[in-house]
């Protein structure tokens, strides 16, 4: 059943709920961010460090394996973070959950802060894989959370919020890194520690947030509870449409062998829908935005930017306004032509942005066409595979198999982010000027399955979607029928009736 009401009461509560739980995506943001700017600092921390124990000067060769780590193990505590993340939602809900799992965030920050004044490397590598780890489980429970509370029609401009989130915490972490604020040898640990305030803040914040409804009402059979908290973040004492759907749900689940990981990939009713979540995440990661970030100092350096560090700032601004902008067109435009042209984009930026970088030195107007791409194929991101992968995850499953789908999800995306922060570097190195058009074939590609395989999610119930899916699979004809044509023509039928 379709939410009729094109424009849902927007409640305060509801606001609250998906404010306090987006701080998770921030956390993220920044703990990605934050360590760019610094790097210099650190590494003569590493380098003191070292050569007081020893009494003789580190090597360049284990400095720089040192700091490889030191960015490599946050990705890797995400991995291992995201595919956790069934083991907690299912225990212990998902407001709990995130409530938890801020634990590691102050044990993360706190070994981070203080390891300058313990002259211990151990402990800044150790702090950034436990901080690594509470931001894979936040990248599950965020969207989560959200997808659960929000109304169907406005699903997905909530479900932006968590990359609006995302891209904040980064925008905060470029700006407080820099020189003049705490990007200081003294201030650095600071920097680093201040991803404490955030958790305490969301901790006392989640204290009042409701625990999800379709949780209470599916996972705990608790129905007037979930009753009261629909009430109360709709505004509105008849939530009888909301309950009937989480009630067909749970019927549907009662029928159905508990999901598992591994039956995500045998069962055709989850298949398809999986293969989906598993490309879009890596439609994010492989379209080359964290090459972009990770880089883009470097990359307008060798465009001739004098300040190269504020250009990159400046990127973070585009990443930060257009991701609102997606807040407000995802509901208009829907998620599967958002991420078109998020795609197509991007790819056409990739191509303007290479050619700009070949021709920098023979052609001296052309430098700056680079930034002008670099900043167009930013604000592409986020209007498209930015925030999108992120809640079309949640939307793809009911709620039996989402646990896991949003753990096998996250887990494709940290360690595709993982690739592409490690093998840059080289495939840099080995391409030049040239190192886009790797990223230009990827987002072809994608542009390509998302066209004929991902299905339309604007405006269906969870119900609704995964009905399509086990439709799809159930049909022995035409087999080469795209699940997009399939799930949009049931939306129309839907619609029309």
């Amino acid at each position: 059943m379709l939410d009729k009401s094109p424009f849902p009461k927007i409640t305060a509560p509801l606001v609250y709920a998906v404010c306090i739980a987006a701080i998770g995506s921030l956390q993220f943001g920044y703990n990605t961010g934050v360590i760019n700017a610094p790097e210099k600092i650190i590494r003569k921390f590493f380098n003191k460090t070292l050569s007081d124990r020893s009494g003789r000067a580190a090597s360049q060769e284990l400095l720089t394996s040192l700091w490889s780590l030191s960015v490599a193990i946050f990705s890797v505590g995400g991995m291992i973070g995201s595919f956790s993340v069934s083991l907690f939602v299912n225990r212990f809900g998902r407001r709990n959950s995130m409530l938890l799992v801020n634990v590691l965030a102050f044990a993360g920050g706190l070994l981070m802060a203080f390891s300058k004044a313990a002259k211990s490397v151990e402990m800044f590598i150790i702090g950034r894989f436990i901080i690594g780890v509470f931001c894979g489980l936040c990248t599950g429970f965020v969207p989560m959370y959200i997808s659960e509370v929000s109304p169907t029609s406005v699903r997905g401009a909530f479900g932006t919020l968590n990359q609006l989130g995302i891209v904040v915490g980064i925008l905060v972490a470029q700006i407080f890194g820099l020189e003049s604020i705490m990007g200081t040898e003294g201030l650095w640990p600071m920097l680093l520690g201040f991803t404490i305030l955030p958790a305490i803040l969301q901790c006392v914040g989640l204290l009042f947030c409701p625990e999800s409804p379709r949780f209470l009402l599916i996972n705990k059979m608790e129905e007037e509870k979930a009753q009261a908290v629909l009430q109360k973040l709709r505004g509105d004492p008849n939530v009888s449409q909301d309950i009937q759907e989480m009630k067909d749900e749970s019927a549907k689940m009662s029928q159905e062998k508990k999901a598992t990981v591994p039956e995500l990939f045998r069962s055709p009713n989850y298949r398809q829908a999986i293969i989906i979540a598993i490309i879009l995440q890596l439609s994010q990661q492989l379209s080359g935005i964290n090459a972009v970030f990770y880089y883009s100092t470097g990359i307008f350096e060798r465009a001739g930017i004098t300040q190269p560090v504020y250009a990159t700032i400046g990127a973070g601004v585009v990443n930060t306004v257009f991701t609102v902008v997606s807040l407000f067109l995802v509901e208009r435009a829907g998620r599967r032509t958002l991420h078109l042209i998020g795609l197509g984009g991007m790819a056409v930026c990739a191509a303007i942005m290479t050619i700009a970088l070949a021709l920098k030195d023979t052609v001296v107007w052309i430098r700056y066409i680079s930034i002008v791409a670099t900043f167009g194929f930013v604000a592409l991101f986020e209007i498209g595979p930015g925030p999108i992968p992120w809640f079309i995850v949640a939307e793809l499953f009911s709620q039996g198999p989402r646990p896991a789908a949003v753990a096998v999800a996250g887990c494709s995306n940290w360690t595709s982010n993982f690739l592409v922060g490690m093998l840059f570097p080289y495939a840099e190195k080995l391409c030049g000027s040239y190192v886009f058009l790797i990223f230009l074939v990827f987002l072809v590609i994608f542009f390509v399955f998302t066209f004929f395989k991902v299905p339309e999610t604007r405006g269906r119930t969870f119900e609704d979607i995964s009905k399509g899916f086990e439709e799809r699979a159930a049909s022995p004809t035409s087999p080469q029928k795209s699940s997009s044509v399939e799930l949009n023509s049931i939306q129309a039928d839907k619609e029309a009736a």
